[in-house]
């Protein structure tokens, strides 16, 4: 077996499991597929494909430095792609980044850069997006993923939805939390292929600017953009829900204590509109979930009552009532749970 093999061969082929309580009883629930089984999260899956298809195509020559931005789960798998592939890989990240990623991510040999200050347009991501562009030309022969807009995200998603289709056969409701837009993007175009009715519900974090809704800090990593990724597909989604902190940190424990499966921050904010969707849609309907990643990474943010205490996060039972609603994504400014079913992209707003 290749080193490459030997690396990258643990990625995908995750467990689904059943979930119910808390947020659902009767029969109902929902399927959470647990992609935080792969060695550092989903983003192993386009880590790797997106490397990969770099070297076929020539735009990544051997022995090449990768250059990305990241908040840490991508990171995680360009770390494994760079050990498999023998890349060096330097990581362009911002204060937020928590202290057990930057460990995690220097004791895989990844360098990484933190930049210091919000771009005024763009905020963090736009400024970890200019200090990768001064890498890149730091470094001739190296290359960008590009995350963000690069199709092969999307595509490197296909085996996932396959994995789903031998799992579970029919799936009646996908819901993916939305970042860059590659899994979301890449799950439902594969699992459409079966069946073309697949709904697919969008989650987001409030202060995104994803579907049109202003740009303001975000404490929630992992989901959500101040920019806006060409890899979200609009058009994908039935309807998208924003979520806030303290609804998704009461997901994401009153899951570990219930079920032993939850994550962070996109995995609390998926459990909550998942849980929504198990009550109130008609007995019978298949609903799964795409859970990112674990926990482990958040034992210091969304796990730490301290961490809760001093960002005003109200730790409770997780939301079992209604979400708000609002009829366009760009009328008005969300600040909590929040659905609205008229998904348009901001530039048709």
């Amino acid at each position: 077996m290749s080193e490459e093999t030997r690396l990258i061969h643990v990625v995908g082929n995750t467990p689904v499991v059943w979930i119910d309580s808390p947020f659902a009883e009767g029969g109902r629930g929902f399927w959470a597929k647990l992609e935080g089984a792969n060695p550092g999260g989903i983003k192993d899956r386009p880590a790797v494909h997106m490397v990969r298809r770099a070297r076929e195509r020539g735009d990544l020559l051997p022995g090449g430095r990768i250059v990305e931005s990241t908040s840490g789960t991508l990171g995680l798998g360009l770390a494994l792609a760079g050990i498999a592939f023998g890349h060096p890989v330097t990581l362009v990240s911002d204060p937020g980044m928590e202290p057990l990623m930057y460990r995690l991510l220097r004791a895989y040999g990844a360098e990484i850069e933190t930049v210091d200050a919000p771009a005024l347009i763009g905020g963090w991501q736009q400024a970890r997006r200019d200090r990768v562009a001064q890498v890149l030309a730091e470094h001739p022969g190296s290359w960008c993923p590009d995350q963000y807009n690069n199709p092969d995200n999307v595509a490197a998603y296909a085996p996932l939805a396959a994995e789903l289709w031998h799992q579970l056969g029919r799936i009646d409701v996908l819901v993916c939390s939305v970042g860059t837009g590659g899994h979301s993007a890449g799950i439902s175009r594969a699992l459409r292929r079966h069946q073309p009715d697949l709904e697919v519900v969008g989650v987001d974090t409030i202060g995104s600017t994803i579907f049109g809704q202003p740009a303001r800090p975000r404490l929630m990593r992992g989901l959500g953009s101040s920019i806006h990724p060409r890899n979200v597909d609009h058009s994908t989604f039935s309807e998208v829900h924003w979520v806030a902190p303290d609804e998704a940190v009461s997901a994401c424990r009153a899951m570990a204590s219930a079920s032993y499966a939850s994550g962070g921050w996109s995995v609390g904010a998926v459990g909550v509109v998942a849980g929504w969707l198990a009550r109130t849609r008609p007995p019978g309907t298949r609903i799964t979930a795409v859970f990112p990643d674990g926990p482990q990474r958040y034992f210091d943010t969304v796990y730490n009552d301290d961490f809760c205490r001093n960002h005003n996060i109200e730790v409770g039972p997780p939301p079992l009532g209604d979400p708000d609603q609002i009829d366009r994504t760009d009328r008005s400014e969300v600040r909590r749970w929040t659905r609205c079913v008229d998904v348009i992209a901001p530039e048709a707003s």
